[in-house]
């Protein structure tokens, strides 16, 4: 269905931590936490895909997807790793919106495994904000634009034949970002206040809506459910890498719509 030509691009000028040219940053980002993710979604989803950075193997890929050009840059794993690859693209590479796709942990009975949640809020007890951005909220918003195309493009997807015996059927609502994978005190999702109004956990989005209210970018988020605290059901690691088709969809046909709504000018959509 997809045509795939990968190529590999050259003369890289580089920033602290991404070589590439300015020129080869698509607009509109896609940002899974797994770079090996990342390289998945270019090579099966996107035409004339260029590999523009593999430094510390964070992989990041740009090609066309219904001739809108994107990129596809993997974030790494918590707030300090996004927070650096966020900044430098919003800021040093002009890119106007990124969409984080990942995996979270659900505390909710209603939040089931391969939910799909599009995230309007993210609260952390994190300091990211404040010492990054100078944002002394724990509770920060994704941009009301990009959450809104993503809200109204999966109630597109959802009429569409694919997805007949399959919707996505998506939540909106507010998620935790943590900056701890193992808690001393594991249970405390049950018990914190603040923690148990959220639909569930991941370790991202907080920087991520951090940096894009700081820079005046947009920034969204779209998560999968991956496990459950309630059930204890989970998804392995290799599932989680390649079947997440329905989030993967869902952010590259939402960052077309991005594309038409905020009618963004890719100067450099030929040069490729």
């Amino acid at each position: 269905m997809y045509k795939k030509e990968k190529k590999v691009a050259e003369n890289f000028t580089p920033t602290v931590h991404i070589k590439a040219n300015k020129d080869q940053v698509a607009p509109i980002v896609i940002m899974p936490g797994d770079p090996l993710r990342a390289k998945h979604i270019a090579e099966n989803f996107l035409q004339d895909v260029i590999e523009i950075n593999h430094v510390r193997n964070m992989l990041m890929y740009t090609g066309t997807y219904q001739g809108k050009r994107i990129t596809i840059a993997g974030s790494g794993m918590g707030m300090p790793s996004i927070g650096i690859y966020s900044y430098e693209l919003f800021k040093f590479y002009d890119v106007a919106c990124i969409i984080r796709i990942g995996s979270m942990g659900s505390y909710q009975e209603q939040v089931s495994v391969y939910d799909i949640i599009n995230v309007e809020k993210a609260y952390s007890e994190s300091t990211y904000a404040k010492f990054a951005a100078n944002i002394n909220d724990q509770t920060i918003s994704s941009s009301s634009d990009i959450c809104n195309i993503i809200r109204q493009t999966a109630k597109k997807l959802d009429q569409i034949q694919n997805f007949q015996n399959d919707k996505i059927n998506l939540k909106t609502g507010l998620i935790h970002s943590s900056d701890i994978f193992y808690r001393a005190k594991d249970d405390e999702w049950k018990t914190d206040s603040k923690i148990k109004e959220t639909l569930g956990v991941e370790m991202e989005a907080f920087a991520l809506f951090a940096n894009a209210k700081y820079l005046k970018k947009s920034a969204g988020c779209i998560l999968t459910v991956s496990d459950s605290f309630i059930t204890r059901e989970s998804i392995n690691a290799a599932m989680r890498e390649t079947n997440f088709k329905k989030m993967m969809i869902l952010a590259l046909e939402s960052a077309v719509n991005y594309y038409k709504e905020s009618k963004i000018n890719d100067n450099f959509s030929n040069r490729n």
